[in-house]
């Protein structure tokens, strides 16, 4: 079980972490969280109902990272409507994109923190070994929120390092970094994510 899930009876999943890997964890999780935003809750006096249907914002982040979190529906790279682009007038998708935006974006951010805040809570109640490790067991629902917030650590991580798919494989430039480059430590994050995001995938296959 050390340093990759394991299934568990019932739908869940298992990894046994030391002290440090549960401090990079939480740590990571953290910046997540501040760098996604604070909620949106309704302040004092204010209609819950009009909060609830308050419109977010129509232009993608300026923050390379959120942006990546945050993709244009139409006409971005990458987003889900990438191939829809074909023969559509560039304004129109930009049109799109902005409405879609505005009625998204607040729900998907909302979405984000609650599962960064399962990573650290299900950390947080951790009963730690004698060593300073532990085993940490998540149920179903909590390693679908673990997956979520593990693929958004890397996405983040990843456009920080402005990561490229040939950089990923074995004979790429990152496994090949001396440790001597700045973002060695980033990098070495990265792919240890990668790794613990592969292992809980297995462990939720049929």
């Amino acid at each position: 079980m050390a340093g990759h899930f394991e299934a568990t009876p019932g739908g869940g999943a298992a990894v046994a972490l030391d002290e440090v890997e549960i401090s990079i964890l939480r740590s990571l999780a953290v910046q997540l969280l501040e760098l996604i935003g604070p909620g949106d809750e309704p302040a004092d006096g204010e209609d819950p109902l009009a909060a609830l249907f308050a419109e977010g914002p129509s232009k993608p982040p300026t923050d390379p990272a959120l942006a990546r979190l945050f993709p244009d529906a139409y006409g971005g790279p990458g987003g889900p409507e990438a191939s829809a682009r074909a023969g559509k007038p560039e304004e129109e998708l930009r049109e799109r994109s902005a409405e879609f935006r505005r009625f998204t974006e607040m729900d998907l951010r909302s979405g984000k923190r609650d599962d960064a805040l399962t990573v650290v809570r299900t950390l947080d109640a951790l009963s730690p070994a004698p060593d300073g490790g532990a085993v940490l067991t998540l149920t179903g629902d909590e390693c679908r929120s673990w997956l979520r917030s593990l693929n958004d650590l890397r996405l983040t991580i990843g456009t920080r390092l402005e990561v490229s798919d040939e950089d990923q494989g074995e004979e790429g430039s990152l496994y090949r970094l001396p440790d001597t480059d700045p973002r060695k430590p980033m990098v070495m994050a990265y792919l240890w994510l990668g790794a613990l995001q592969e292992t809980l995938v297995e462990t939720l296959m049929p």
